[in-house]
């Protein structure tokens, strides 16, 4: 199975380091956050990746151009500078050949990704995202069971769920990316498959955390030094 992660967003909350490089490269315990995502995939024996670059995906493509140390297969796409979530998306569609999962290449998690996929599998629809309880800065989901049914912009109370990315889907989901580069994925194609009860919500009560600012950085970093950070299951 391949793993999509998308890592070409202009990363503006956390300017202070995204002028430099992009999101994605951004050092946690001298790591980048990507590898830290992708040693997650690889935990649970997902080696196959591809990466959708865009703002200074010249850097990333460098980083994996002689990259031995972790036993995987890269791929760095250019998926344009201004691109949305869902057209990066459609760029790689030539790509996949099955169902696939796809994150996004700035937050980390402990989701056993095995029982993701077990649960999208047994449920047989088209998309299956990781709901998990927000900070409340994030837009939230509504869930009937274990379908998603309509999304909302602002936090309704510490029961509430939102996309915390770590999604697997099937081939059809590249049907629903109507508008090219400027479909966001996480409005018009989500909405959609929501509406048709063609997205599944695999519920996460663990681990979850973005980095969204430089507060968030500076979070990840001081739990990977106190031996607290949880997404590590390597």
């Amino acid at each position: 199975m391949k793993a999509v992660i998308l890592a070409g967003g202009l990363g503006t909350r956390i300017s202070e380091e995204s002028d430099l490089k992009p999101k994605p490269m951004i050092e946690i315990g001298g790591k980048p956050i990507l590898w830290h995502i992708m040693k997650i995939y690889s935990y649970y024996g997902i080696n196959d990746f591809i990466i959708c670059c865009g703002y200074k995906g010249k850097i990333i493509k460098e980083y994996f151009e002689d990259f031995k140390s972790e036993p995987w297969n890269v791929q760095t796409i250019d998926t344009g500078l201004e691109t949305m979530t869902g057209g990066r998306l459609k760029r790689i569609e030539n790509e996949i050949d099955d169902t696939f999962c796809m994150t996004y290449g700035d937050g980390v998690s402990d989701v056993n990704l095995n029982e993701l996929i077990l649960f999208h599998k047994k449920n047989q629809l088209i998309g299956t995202l990781t709901a998990i309880h927000p900070p409340e800065r994030f837009g939230v989901l509504d869930l009937s069971e274990n379908y998603v049914t309509a999304f909302h912009e602002k936090h309704r109370g510490e029961k509430s769920w939102i996309n915390g990315g770590f999604f697997v889907f099937e081939k059809e989901i590249f049907d629903y990316i109507k508008n090219g580069d400027s479909t966001t994925l996480e409005r018009g194609p989500l909405e959609r498959l929501a509406s048709e009860k063609e997205l599944a919500a695999f519920k996460h009560e663990g681990f979850w955390q973005p980095m969204d600012t430089l507060r968030d950085k500076r979070y990840l970093e001081k739990l990977w030094i106190s031996g607290d950070s949880l997404w590590k299951k390597w």
